[in-house]
């Protein structure tokens, strides 16, 4: 367990890599120069963070705390899709607000590789997403709603950030936000055909709890609900 005076360092640290990057960005993130900044000698972040990567990911994670704390704050409601709606402005404005953060989470995506507090925010997305699903309002798949709500937001934040702020569209933000939500929700007009790609969709997101079924045979109903739901 760390000792009091070691997560007292390691505060200390992260409020000066994180007025590092506020000031001079990601390069500015030298292990010299946060060391420095923070009054400890280099060893000390390697030994509280592993290596410089370990480093950005704490340093993402502490800026990123802030909305974490917003995002549960926003709490639940008994419509999902407005959680949505809020869920997304709520990204975007951190975004917008905080971008040398955002740039950090989002900003060097690898393969295989995604920093703890990104790794957070989807899996929030998703319990938000599962929700929509189970109330029977998503015409896709949980997962391929959730990766393309993930992907115009993180688009649109990146999109804007790039962009001089006297030249963004203020616009556009919602202009994708609902574009997404045509496209992943169900409307209160059925299209002609079926709704059984709606009714697939919500018995998927409730399968976990179905007990009568073996884990075998809910791993094979899944995957037919699933190619029901994307068809």
């Amino acid at each position: 367990m760390a000792t009091k005076t070691a997560l007292d360092t390691r505060e200390r640290i992260l409020e000066a890599a994180a007025t590092l990057l506020a000031a001079e960005g990601r390069d500015g993130l030298s292990t010299r120069a946060v060391s420095a900044a923070a009054g400890v000698q280099p060893p000390a972040l390697y030994r509280l963070f592993g290596d410089k990567d370990g480093l950005l990911d704490a340093v993402a994670a502490y800026g990123f705390d802030e909305y974490l704390k917003s995002k549960r704050a926003m709490g639940a409601t008994a419509d999902p899709v407005e959680d949505l709606r809020r869920g997304w402005d709520l990204h975007i404005e951190f975004g917008l607000s905080r971008p040398e953060f955002y740039v950090l989470m989002y900003g060097d995506a690898r393969p295989g590789r995604t920093s703890p507090a990104a790794r957070e925010a989807e899996a929030m997305l998703r319990a938000i997403v599962e929700r929509v699903a189970a109330a029977g309002r998503l015409r896709v798949s949980v997962e391929r709603a959730a990766r393309l709500t993930h992907a115009a937001g993180m688009g649109v934040v990146l999109t804007q950030i790039a962009t001089p702020e006297e030249q963004r569209d203020p616009e556009l933000s919602a202009t994708a936000r609902e574009t997404v939500l045509s496209r992943i929700l169900t409307g209160t007009k059925k299209p002609a055909g079926s709704d059984l790609p709606e009714r697939a969709i919500a018995l998927r997101a409730g399968l976990e709890g179905a007990t009568a079924l073996t884990e075998a045979e809910r791993t094979l109903l899944a995957e037919w609900l699933d190619r029901i739901a994307n068809a």
